[in-house]
């Protein structure tokens, strides 16, 4: 089957080209109807980031790692 299009780049050619211009034509066809609408969310809300301050990670992440590693200073 493969070589049938090696051996007709042009026909093969000529087919992704229909390929190429038949998506773009099918989005039309789509039957987007019958899908509900979707709308924004009503409200906004505002969240925040729970986690460790910078001066808690920098005493137990940082400070240990610099400790474990060699020739490392600040």
């Amino acid at each position: 089957m493969v070589s049938f299009f090696i051996h007709r780049p042009i026909f093969a050619s000529s087919i992704a080209v229909i390929m190429v211009l038949a998506g773009p034509s099918a989005i039309f066809l789509l039957p987007v109807s019958q899908f509900p609408d979707i709308n924004a969310a009503p409200g906004r809300g505002q969240r925040g980031l729970s986690g460790a301050s910078a001066q808690v990670v920098a005493d137990t992440v940082t400070t240990p790692l610099e400790q474990q590693i060699n020739g490392v200073q600040g």
